[in-house]
């Protein structure tokens, strides 16, 4: 199955794209409008800058790809980064994708970033389907803090972050299921179970 990520011009695409090789797809990065608009599955994924990276995507002219598909019901992942774009303003700087109502703010915690490895409270949803106090691996100063029911699972860091939602053909993980061992290579294969059928 062929998987895009779309390119804003920063991010972990190799070792995203060497994850979804194992998990028995075919990823391409690409800068193509048309490209991401019409593929199977199209991924954001990223670490870094929530400004850089949507007005990376918008130069390019994905932000309105990544838009268009998810009008259309066609999947798209978020990770890490990307997750957060998938929503609006960022007290990081710059304006999200408004794909999902709510802001990104800075974690309220006495250790930033959280990084490392944090179990996930699992609610709901297709991608973390028997994942329920499995490790994952986290990198981020910043989380979403959504304003509609897409939580699918939250992690404890001096308090409840959201981990992951999920609505329709839409999705995202704030953790980095490329970094996360087996946990999550069973993400990255539900990914694309649940995108064929989205």
């Amino acid at each position: 199955m062929k998987v895009v990520l779309a390119d804003y011009g920063a991010g972990n695409l190799r070792s995203v794209c060497a994850a979804f090789e194992r998990a028995g797809a075919e990823p391409v990065v690409t800068t193509d409008p048309a490209v991401v608009r019409e593929a199977p599955l199209a991924v954001v994924a990223g670490v870094g800058h929530t400004e850089s990276a949507a007005r990376g995507l918008e130069e390019r002219g994905l932000a309105e790809a990544l838009r268009d598909r998810v009008a259309g019901g066609r999947p798209l992942l978020g990770i890490c980064v990307g997750m957060q774009l998938l929503f609006g303003e960022s007290e990081e700087g710059g304006q999200g994708l408004g794909l999902l109502a709510g802001p990104v703010r800075q974690i309220q915690a006495r250790r930033v970033p959280h990084m490392g490895w944090n179990a996930l409270s699992v609610s709901g949803g297709e991608l973390l389907a028997g994942l329920d106090g499995a490790d994952v691996y986290f990198a981020h100063s910043y989380a979403a803090e959504p304003e509609e029911p897409v939580t699918v699972a939250t992690v404890d860091h001096d308090g409840p972050i959201v981990a992951a939602v999920e609505r329709g053909a839409l999705a995202g993980v704030q953790f980095h299921p490329e970094r996360s061992d087996r946990a999550g290579a069973k993400v990255l294969t539900s990914t694309i179970t649940w995108s064929r059928s989205a």
